[in-house]
This record gives structure tokens, sequence and C-alpha cells, in this order.
């Protein structure tokens, strides 16, 4: 499985695909940062951020795409620049029909370093081990990036097969109905 984890941010929108499957080792594909200006409108930001995004589709071609879910701080400002980052990158994967999931960074700590108050040195140093990286990639939203995409892959996964299953189940219970009423 090939997942883009996506760290909204309007100054500094992380962006890292990770590919693998649960049980096996993961491998880091790429990492980095789509970087706007304070000095443009926001409108433009959010085009730039829209661009990226879609560049790393083209190139990456993942099979989900995994988002920070916006949660509250203290800074407005920054809540609502997150939020229109954050709804850029769910429009850019949905228009391609990518599964989208939305982690918040208490179960992206816990899915990665065990514990969900994790701080963002142990965080990244379980990315580098995770990664057998040499070193952490910087800035921290590039690190947050492939630790939401880590998350993807462990979580996401057997998410998807549980779906699968109680789907399966479902039809077989529709099905069993089906055939009582035919009677």
């Amino acid at each position: 499985m090939r997942v883009l984890g996506i760290d909204p941010g309007l100054t500094r929108c992380g962006v890292g695909v990770v590919d693998g499957s649960v049980g096996r080792p993961l491998s880091m594909v790429d990492v980095g940062v789509i970087r706007t200006s304070s000095d443009l409108p926001v409108a433009e930001r959010l085009v730039t951020i829209e661009k990226g995004l879609d560049a790393w589709l083209d190139e990456h071609r993942p099979d989900a795409v995994a988002v920070e879910r916006v949660f509250a701080r203290s800074d407005s400002s920054t809540i609502m620049g997150t939020a229109q980052a954050s709804g850029i990158a769910l429009v850019v994967a949905a228009r391609r029909g990518l599964p989208i999931a939305m982690h918040t960074p208490s179960e992206v700590k816990a899915a990665v370093s065990g514990n969900g108050r994790a701080d963002k040195a142990q965080v990244g140093a379980m990315v580098v081990r995770i990664l057998r990286l040499t070193e952490l990639p910087k800035p921290a939203d590039a690190a947050d990036a492939l630790a939401l995409a880590i998350t993807h892959v462990w979580r996401g996964s057997a998410s998807n097969r549980l779906e699968a299953a109680v789907a399966q189940q479902q039809a077989l219970v529709r099905a069993q109905k089906q055939k009582m009423r035919t009677r």
C-alpha cells in the first residue's frame, strides 16, 4: 500500500509518501513541504497548496491519503489556515476518488510511538527507526506527514479489512433475507 501523508498548514504543508503493509518493513518514497508566502492573499496560497498536492499525487500515485485532523489550539488564526489547507487536501484527494483517512495528532503519536502523549522528539525518533532513515526529515511538518502515512498503513489496513468483513457479513444477511422472502 502506498500512502500520501499530509500535515496541513498554510505556510508549510508537509507531505510524505510511504510504501508498505502491516507486518512488513515500511519504506519512505519521498518527503517534502509545500511552502507558501505569508505575503500572498490566502486564496493564492490555497491554490499553491492545491497545485503542489496535485503534483505529488501525479508523481507518486498513492493508494490512499492520510490527513491530520484539525484540532483546537489557542491561536484561532493558525486553526483557520490549517483547516483551509486541510480542506484543499481533502478536495484534491476526493476529486481523484482516493480513499481518505483523517487521524488526530494523538492517534498518530500512539500508532508511531505507542504513546498518545509522546512529544515531537519521540515521534521523530520512531519515524527514523520505522523507516530506517539516517536522519529525521526537516522541517517538522515533513516528518509529521511521514508519521501520518505510517499511521494509515498500520491502522488503515486493519480498518479496511474490518469494513470489508462487515460489508461481506451484511451482504450475506441480505441474501439470506431475500431467500426467505422467495420461499
